[in-house]
């Protein structure tokens, strides 16, 4: 394969940091390339470097003469001023880039239902990104780089763009270099990974799954080297602390030794641990938006952003919301904390909810940026109890990653990510029963990710999530439903694919607004409730006993599965051939049932539009 581009010794330093200690690598045709790390670890640095945005301290970057570079950065590049089809095509007159196929499957792919001569400022966020994007891959480049290109991008987005990388090449053409914290975008178009950390980089063959199991076979390695130069440790140690009349005649050269295995011992990497914090206690009543009708702000008389939906959440509810670019999703949220009020309709606030809401942009920390971290949490308690421990501000804010020295950092020094971490634990700490994160995996990197999926894992109160990423949805929440941007919202039942499926076919038909023509109101999760969902209530009664009774019979159908695996397993080992096949033609009769019963499961459910 051939080289495309490269760094040799590259480093890079900030104050008293150094971000990049003397790293060299390079891109080949073919490469598909994703990069992980913690925030702040130098990812973006890297790629900057690269694609030659900046220059490094030491060392330095070279690429092949013909190569063309395309880079998108993090941040807003566009000219809010230009209109959507300015910003993406310039000066060129229609027929130049509409006679390209190419760019007309990015077009369509990207920007199809964005406002061509909207401004590029009255856009949505992720609108603009869907505008960057097109932009930059409507030209022929050689290397692509995207930093954190799934930001702000739906669902439908993340898949489109998956598919384009995966087709813009041929196998042994081209390359592209990714930053994102979308694990399943990582899988699906990487053939490499590049983990930054420690002013270094590690590079592993595969996409996320891979590199998460080699690097779990490379901690278990150095976890070996570990114990065994503890053990070490520990000896040199007994034989330092032995009475006066030996420590008097030891050889130097043994104290020295001693000293230095002590001082071998690496600064551990953040441990980002994020601990459940206590909630006030909720009632039989939380959230319900009733029969919610609510206009386009600005819009004309009859255009509505919801049209008489329904949604009640349950204590302890866990919803996962999807959707469409401009179909409400955050203006939802708002409906849920009070901040804007419907067109018509009721809100019912059950008396002992406290909400907190984890906004795209965490504009919130704006009026706290001259504090320093620690004194953003001290603001809010000095102490703090955590599952039945009593914690100090500093200590709490150092299990989120915050180590001694970044706790005086300013607020306005803070990188996306710590912004977002230092949010959440600004929202935790105010002790809310209902909690809504709007995006939240947005500037995360993917050990921070797993640290909030494991703590929303065992959030006790009502959680509700906006989010594209379908690796967190399916984890943390119990239900999604979709906004497909006719005003109404539906339950999915299939998850995240479901919903694709929804738009494709709303697409394919032409539906209006992105809407699957059928009807979509539905309830949200456990509470039963639902808009109309085109059933008569007789109908939905029968769907509600139907669900119960498959809950049963598939309890059931559990229990003997596991019988007959334990029973296979035993007539395995005997070497009992015969009975082992009659208990398999058991097995797959059940599997069957189950089968059935799951299809009969979804059918009662979409009744009931949940």
């Amino acid at each position: 394969m051939a080289h495309l581009l490269g760094g040799e010794n590259l480093t890079v330093s900030f104050a008293t940091r150094t971000v990049l200690d003397g790293v060299t690598l390079g891109l080949e045709d073919g490469d598909r390339i994703g990069m992980v790390g913690r925030n702040g670890d130098g990812k973006s640095t890297l790629m900057r470097l690269l694609a030659l945005r900046s220059t490094p301290d030491s060392g330095r970057v070279t690429k092949r003469g013909d190569v063309n570079v395309g880079y998108l950065d993090q941040g807003d590049v566009l000219d809010g001023d230009l209109t959507v089809g300015a910003a993406i095509v310039g000066d060129r007159a229609d027929h130049e880039w509409a006679a390209n196929a190419k760019i007309r499957e990015v077009m369509g792919g990207l920007v199809g239902d964005v406002d061509w001569h909207a401004n590029v400022h009255a856009l949505s966020g992720g609108q603009k990104r869907r505008v960057a994007l097109a932009k930059l891959l409507i030209e022929d480049h050689d290397v692509i780089m995207l930093d954190e290109p799934t930001n702000h991008l739906d669902v439908e987005g993340v898949a489109w763009l998956a598919r384009h990388l995966k087709t813009r090449w041929r196998a042994n053409q081209g390359a592209f270099l990714v930053v994102t914290h979308d694990r399943w975008f990582l899988d699906e178009v990487c053939n490499y990974t590049w983990e930054v950390h420690d002013a270094m980089v590690d590079m592993f063959d595969g996409g996320y799954a891979a590199y998460v199991l080699a690097r779990a076979e490379r901690d278990r390695t150095a976890a070996v080297v570990e114990g065994k130069r503890q053990q070490l440790v520990k000896k040199e140690l007994a034989w330092l602390r032995r009475g006066a009349p030996a420590r008097t005649a030891k050889p130097k050269f043994r104290i020295e030794a001693a000293n230095d295995l002590i001082a071998d011992v690496p600064d551990p990497r953040d441990s980002v641990a994020l601990s459940k914090m206590a909630t006030a206690r909720l009632g039989k009543d939380v959230l319900d938006l009733e029969h919610i009708t609510l206009d386009f702000e600005g819009g004309e008389t009859g255009q509505k952003l919801f049209d008489n939906i329904t949604l009640r959440l349950a204590p302890g509810e866990r919803l996962g919301l999807v959707g469409v670019n401009g179909a409400g999703k955050s203006t939802l949220l708002k409906l849920l904390n009070g901040e804007i009020q419907p067109s018509s309709g009721k809100v019912k606030r059950g008396k002992t909810v406290v909400t907190a809401v984890l906004t795209q942009d965490v504009k919130e920390l704006d009026e706290v940026s001259d504090l320093r971290v620690i004194e953003v949490i001290e603001r809010e308690k000095r102490s703090f109890s955590v599952g039945g421990k009593e914690f100090t501000a500093g200590q709490l804010v150092e299990q989120l990653g915050f180590t001694k020295e970044k706790q005086w950092t300013p607020v306005s020094d803070l990188s996306g990510g710590e912004r977002r971490r230092l949010q959440l634990l600004r929202l935790l700490v105010g002790e809310p029963n209902v909690l809504m994160l709007d995006e939240p995996t947005n500037d995360l990197d993917t050990d921070t990710l797993a640290a909030v999926e494991d703590v929303l894992d065992g959030w006790p109160g009502t959680l509700v999530v906006v989010s594209h990423d379908r690796y967190l949805l399916e984890r943390v929440t119990d239900n999604q439903m979709a906004l497909l941007g006719d005003g109404k919202l539906r339950g999915l039942p299939g998850g995240v694919d479901q919903y694709l499926e929804l738009r494709e076919a709303a697409l394919a038909s032409g539906a209006v607004g992105g809407g699957s023509g059928a009807p979509t109101s539905a309830s949200g999760g456990s509470s039963g409730s639902a808009a109309s969902s085109g059933a008569s209530e007789a109908e939905k009664r029968e769907a509600r006993k139907d669900l119960n009774r498959i809950d049963r019979q598939l309890g059931k159908i559990s229990q003997q599965e596991e019988k007959l695996h334990t029973q296979m397993a035993a007539k395995s080992e005997s070497g009992d051939f015969d009975a082992l096949g009659e208990l398999n033609a058991k097995l797959q009769e059940l599997l069957e049932e189950k089968e059935g019963l799951e299809l009969e499961w979804l059918e009662a459910a979409e009744t009931l539009g949940e």
